[in-house]
Parts: C-alpha cells; structure tokens; sequence
C-alpha cells in the first residue's frame, strides 16, 4: 500500500493510543466503552506502524509531505 501519513499523524496517534490504554488500565474507562477504544487505539499503533490509514485511500486525503524535485 502507498504510505499516505506524516510524521505528525503518526505521532499523535501513537499519544492517543498510549493515552487510552493508560486511561483503560487504570480503570477509568471499562466496559464496552473501554474494549472498543481499545481496539481503535489498536488500530491507531499498527496504521501508524505501516505509514497507511485505509480511511486516509477513498478520500484521496495524505498527511505525508511531497519530497521537492532538484
């Protein structure tokens, strides 16, 4: 797939994830509420892993910069 994120991207929503997992893990949230922003925030790490958000595609939407031609 071609990467379609930014350094930027990648790094906020590795903080949201690491933000929810301390926030589940803590017992602050819990439930189903809890187990499906779990399972977003694992969706956030491994998108921000392979450089691609598949949301990112139908749009037509990069957050990567263009390199600039010499």
């Amino acid at each position: 797939m071609k990467k379609n994120m930014g350094s930027a991207d990648k790094i906020i929503r590795v903080l949201i994830a690491i933000g929810v997992f301390i926030l589940y893990f803590t017992g602050t949230i819990h439930g189903t509420l809890g187990i499906l922003l779990i399972a977003f925030a694992v969706v956030f790490v491994l998108t921000s892993l392979v450089g691609t958000c598949p949301l990112y595609l139908p749009f037509g939407l990069s957050t990567l910069r263009k390199k600039l031609k010499d």
